[in-house]
């Protein structure tokens, strides 16, 4: 449906097959209003469980895109000005309304993304927690004022928002990666237009909806869904009035668009891929590590740019960790999010399943061990069934690329140093983990890591409070925390006389 009203309160239920999306709105929204595309096309939006079309979303043109950004920045100049007490106010309002909204929002990634109904209730949680930090940060925006080195002058320094945002988000966490870039953005006082991935674009559609409830003025936040992602990115980045890109997803689309960010100096935030490296001591606790360790790799379906991509296992508490952990991930219970008692759901689509099968079969063919699983699931829907692979070799493809899927990839290691080198031997450094019970090598592992978090024996790191973001090439600049705000803030010195000089 691609629909110019405003859409009725969303009455879902996830009971059944028989689950409405049908007063979910599907259009662009743009100055403050539901439209139908220039162009009048629409793409599908599937569900993974079944492959059955869930919504007919509007389909954004460039000219959408331009139109889009025309909107946010004849908005930016009244919502800079905005008192922060009013911005915190609003952002405040649409946390109220997500909560309000918790079943909703967590029936409708469910059936989009395909991870299991109680996981999206907790992405509900996490995500909501970044519209109700970011409504604290918006009057804690602070500055400065000092004296000059030499004494003859007042420094001053002022923050003020950055500009318009064009914010790109990524399918395995629609509500968490929205929020996470709008609610700073608004804090700040900049005006947005967001892309969602063409894969789970209704849960970022409903959460402008309820934005729009919570008093959104007109043309501070826009959503412009496509399937040419590319054509639609290029005009508005290309425009010299954007001020700043953010974007989570692939390290190669990422540098792409931080090449076509350099011609304008755009100020831009990339949280890109990973290769999670999980090192697992001998005088780790074992049950401790197990339970982590399948949170860290099997949350989301596997499909997060935080799961743990390399298991490092020393060599004294590989065979018991190996057999734990088999255990565990043979309790799993396949099938649609959205069935009572569902511990694992689909991956996103068949490339993603594909790619889980080549991954697996060239670490076999290599020499690794198949413990269990290693094959997609004969049921309708995009299943591969969760996957244990011990003493995989170097050069194993593995390795080197994100999995984002259920599958764990075990190497043994002898010690300490080689573990680091192992964990260390990767372009990428978003996170890590580390299971030990000696303190000292913990603190030791915390400085010798090339990572941006370390997950220090817990398999969850992500927090609305805590500064979220990689080294190396996954990716620049921080979410959340107190550091997230600045990324949409910039610094403007004035040096005045000193006013006591005669």
């Amino acid at each position: 449906m691609t629909d110019t009203t405003t859409p009725a309160a969303l009455t879902t239920t996830v009971a059944d097959d028989n689950v409405s999306v049908e007063q979910v709105p599907t259009g662009l929204f743009i100055g403050g209003s539901w439209r139908a595309a220039s162009g009048g096309a629409t793409f599908p939006v599937r569900d993974p469980s079944t492959g059955a079309v869930l919504a007919e979303v509007a389909d954004a043109t460039p000219e959408d895109g331009i139109a889009a950004l025309d909107a946010a920045v004849a908005a930016q100049d009244a919502w800079a000005a905005m008192p922060p007490r009013q911005r915190s106010d609003l952002l405040r309002a649409a946390f109220d309304l997500v909560r309000d909204h918790a079943e909703d929002l967590a029936a409708l990634m469910t059936l989009e993304m395909g991870k299991p109904l109680a996981e999206a209730r907790g992405e509900v949680t996490y995500g909501g927690e970044f519209l109700r930090w970011f409504s604290e940060e918006a009057v804690r925006i602070g500055g400065d004022y000092r004296t000059n080195p030499e004494g003859t002058g007042r420094a001053i320094v002022l923050k003020r928002p950055v500009g318009p945002v064009y914010a790109i988000t990524p399918w395995n966490f629609p509500l968490a990666m929205a929020t996470r870039k709008i609610g700073p953005a608004l804090a700040a006082g900049c005006t947005v237009v967001v892309k969602p991935a063409e894969l789970t674009p209704l849960t970022t559609l409903f959460l402008v909806e309820l934005f729009r409830r919570a008093g959104l003025p007109d043309g501070v936040l826009n959503v412009v869904p496509s399937l040419d992602a590319k054509g639609l990115s290029e005009p508005i980045i290309a425009d010299r009035r954007l001020r700043k890109l953010t974007f989570t997803g692939s390290t190669p689309v990422g540098s792409a668009l931080l090449k076509q960010a350099a011609d304008n100096v755009l100020k831009t935030s990339m949280e890109l891929g990973g290769n999670a490296p999980l090192l697992l001591f001998d005088d780790a606790d074992l049950d401790t590590a197990v339970t982590a360790a399948m949170l860290a790799k099997f949350r989301n379906v596997g499909e997060a740019c935080t799961a743990a991509n390399r298991f490092f296992v020393q060599e004294g508490i590989a065979d018991a960790f190996t057999a734990a952990l088999t255990a565990k991930v043979d309790e799993f219970r396949i099938g649609r999010g959205s069935e009572e008692g569902t511990t694992m759901g689909p991956l996103i689509d068949d490339r993603a399943v594909d790619k889980a099968a080549r991954l697996v079969d060239d670490a076999v063919s290599r020499g690794a061990r198949l413990v269990t699983g290693g094959q997609r699931v004969d049921r309708p829907g995009t299943y591969y069934a969760p996957t244990v692979l011990d003493d995989v070799q170097p050069g194993s493809d593995i390795l080197t690329t994100e999995i984002f899927g259920p599958v764990v990839s075990i190497t043994r290691f002898a010690t300490e140093e080689e573990g680091i080198r192992l964990a260390n031997d990767t372009e990428f450094g978003l996170i890590a983990y580390a299971y030990t019970s000696d303190f000292a090598r913990g603190q030791r592992l915390a400085e010798r890591l090339e990572t941006g978090m370390l997950g220090l024996n817990t398999g969850v790191v992500s927090n609305a409070a805590f500064p979220f973001g990689g080294v190396k090439s996954s990716g620049l600049g921080r979410e959340g925390s107190h550091e997230g705000i600045e990324e949409y803030l910039e610094s403007v010195y004035v040096l005045t006389p000193d006013p006591f000089a005669a």
